[in-house]
């Protein structure tokens, strides 16, 4: 008997469909697990070979849980915001969400046609009104709080304000940026609203400010550090270079302790959780403050080896480094200009990766070693990162490679502070057991003595002091696009003001052309109607702006990372239109039982959702720290198959 698959499998897809097989309660006596896949990019190619590769091993762990008693929440949606529907748009004129939506039927139909088990009723789109309204709600949260040091955990800024009334800032223990004043209760108390704003903007967990970007002018926006690959776009390969621009961020860095140890929790890949490791790189050391010779500016270091200070013979700064412009002398100044244009036309990556190559230029200027008053040069190299530590290195040849092999490429001096070691071929990196010379009050000590004496010594003369620091940076979350979710902020002169959470969602304005404006501010600058009225509460035309009543809306739009920073929350109660989710809901569901995805998300989606997943947390608004329990990788598909005709 012939085994008519085509008509057999057509039939049981539509008792599934009309029946509802697979639709989950939300309350149920059995035991629930929660079943989820990485949701998809919706291209114009329709599905890869990579999805079902996934789905597959996923919908068998799903129907496995049902047919054992469990009820099985195993939904499926779309991460429909994104580069390349913009780029058709900018091709054809063609609303993006119309390519999305046609793109998403194809994609469905596919889906169907191989029986996934997905419960089609909690289908969620990134890009629709009703979705993106509590991506933009979350946004307000962050907005809203600040990270309580004290506390170890996000608090709303309306506590932060109560302190400052009561105290000023002097001891509030929080994640704020480095140059936050300081300030008194009166001090505070006698601040005008714009003034007390803008010291608010320190501390937010979303917050504007000047940030070194990599901007991408083919794409017309700024990339995050995961969205580079070999030092171009991932998203069509264009050149990125460097860039300061006024953005917004997200202060995740306030997070790199816990998200490093939160690891420790989690049933996820070993390879996937030291990617994230290595990422946040925690590294325990010390600050150091060194004066410039004739400047006011204090040279910030930080380094993982202050017992190595008196084998100090150069210094290195980042190319991007802010202290640059200001110290670097009149004769030096066409040379280090010229090097810092051929350096931002890399990435942060190929800088690291490309260890052969040896480049740098000096500043002309000279710091001074904080305990001989001795002049050491100051020069910029790629290989320092602005990204990392405070952008600064204090370069010890006779302890580290890249510093040795700088120091001979130039004929820098290097001095041997490692007693009985030879350092004529090379740097002796080991701590070990190795006594310091040539160290003033640290000879004859080894590492662990030397570090604790050193890091007494700069602290009990202002000189530095112990820290901890991680290679984690703040996010940035501004992108010059548009099709992507709205900030919901409007500004009166540079002070941002948030939406009211009644008027959410805040949804993206038609516009003639998807490109910047011709005076390069992003695509909502082509927009017409893209102004609040503080009285009526409602967008208005951009004619109206006064700046009395009417205001201009924030035109950056959000990350492609931000609805998928919260999606298997929102799953759970999909078509909840009053709440975020339902409490009922989260009491329930909780987290992910079971969650397939690839490992290229390490670094990228899989960060941003544990962070807003912990902000969330700490708010009160999810009952779990972590939104996931046990991670799979379905591993990737490296090259073509081969084919037999």
């Amino acid at each position: 008997m012939d085994y008519d698959f085509l008509q057999i499998e057509k039939k049981w897809q539509h008792i599934w469909s009309t029946k509802k097989t697979f639709k989950a309660d939300s309350q149920s006596h059995k035991p629930k697990y929660y079943v989820l896949d990485m949701f998809p990019y919706p291209s114009g190619a329709g599905l890869h070979v990579g999805h079902p590769l996934g789905y597959i091993g996923s919908d068998i762990i799903a129907r496995f849980k049902r047919h054992s008693g469990f009820n099985v929440l195993h939904p499926q949606g779309y991460d429909s915001f994104g580069l390349p529907a913009e780029q058709y748009a900018i091709q054809t004129g063609q609303h993006p969400s119309k390519t999305t939506t046609s793109n998403i039927n194809k994609y469905r139909q596919q889906l169907d046609r191989m029986g996934f088990s997905f419960d089609w009723d909690r289908e969620v789109r990134t890009s629709e009104p009703n979705y993106y309204k509590w991506t933009q709600w979350i946004f307000l949260k962050l907005f809203d709080s600040y990270y309580d040091i004290e506390a170890d955990k996000a608090v709303p800024v309306s506590e932060l304000i109560f302190r400052f009334k009561k105290e000023g800032n002097i001891n509030v223990q929080a994640h704020c940026d480095k140059d936050t004043p300081v300030f008194s209760a009166l001090e505070w108390n006698a601040f005008d609203h714009e003034q007390q704003q803008k010291v608010l903007l320190f501390y937010r967990l979303t917050y504007l400010s000047e940030t070194q970007v990599n901007w991408c002018p083919a794409l017309g926006t700024v990339l995050a550090n995961d969205e580079i690959v070999n030092g171009v776009s991932e998203r069509g390969g264009y050149a990125v270079t460097k860039k300061r621009m006024r953005q917004w961020s997200m202060r995740i860095g306030a997070y790199a302790n816990r998200l490093l140890l939160g690891l420790d929790e989690l049933d996820w890949p070993d390879s996937l959780k030291e990617m994230q490791r290595n990422w946040i790189g925690k590294s325990r050391g010390a600050c150091i403050y060194f004066e410039v010779e004739n400047h006011p500016e204090k040279l910030e270091v930080f380094t993982t080896r202050p017992d190595t200070i008196f084998g100090v013979t150069y210094m290195t700064l980042a190319p991007e480094h802010e202290l640059v412009s200001k110290i670097t002398s009149p004769e030096q100044q066409k040379a280090v200009s010229d090097y810092i244009a051929i350096v931002a036309q890399k990435s942060d990556r190929e800088r690291q990766a490309d260890v052969k190559l040896i480049s740098g230029v000096f500043t002309g200027a000279h710091a001074l070693h904080p305990f001989t008053g001795v002049p050491i040069p100051i020069w910029i190299g790629e290989y320092v990162l602005a990204s990392y530590g405070t952008g600064a290195v204090m370069a010890v040849p006779c302890g580290d490679q890249r510093d040795f092999d700088f120091a001979t490429h130039f004929n820098l001096p290097i001095i041997n502070i490692f007693d009985g070691v030879d350092i004529s071929e090379g740097a002796f990196t080991d701590k070990g057991k190795v006594k310091l010379i040539h160290s003033d009050f640290l000879n004859g000590l080894d590492y662990k003595a030397a570090l604790d004496r050193v890091i007494t010594a700069l602290e009990s003369k202002n000189y530095g002091k112990g820290a901890v620091n991680f290679r984690l940076r703040d996010a940035i979350f501004s992108r010059q696009r548009y099709w992507g979710e709205p900030i919901p902020i409007y500004f009166k002169g540079d002070i941002p003001i948030p939406l009211k959470e009644q008027h959410l969602p805040l949804e993206l304005p038609r516009v003639e052309k998807y490109l910047p404006t011709e005076e390069g501010k992003p695509p909502l600058g082509n927009a017409k109607i893209w102004a609040w009225d503080e009285i009526n509460e409602e967008v208005v035309s951009n004619d109206r702006i006064d700046h009395q009543f009417v205001f201009p809306l924030e035109l950056n739009t959000m990350p492609g990372w931000a609805g998928s920073s919260w999606y298997f929350n929102r799953y759970m109660d999909a078509q909840n239109q009053k709440e975020w989710v339902a409490p009922k809901a989260l009491d329930y569901w909780r987290e992910v039982d079971f969650y397939m995805g690839g490992s290229e998300h390490a670094t990228g989606h899989l960060l941003y959702s544990r962070f807003w997943q912990k902000v969330l947390f700490d708010l009160g608004y999810v009952k779990t720290n972590e939104y996931a329990k046990k991670l799979v990788n379905q591993g990737m598909i490296l090259g073509n198959s081969a084919f037999v005709y």
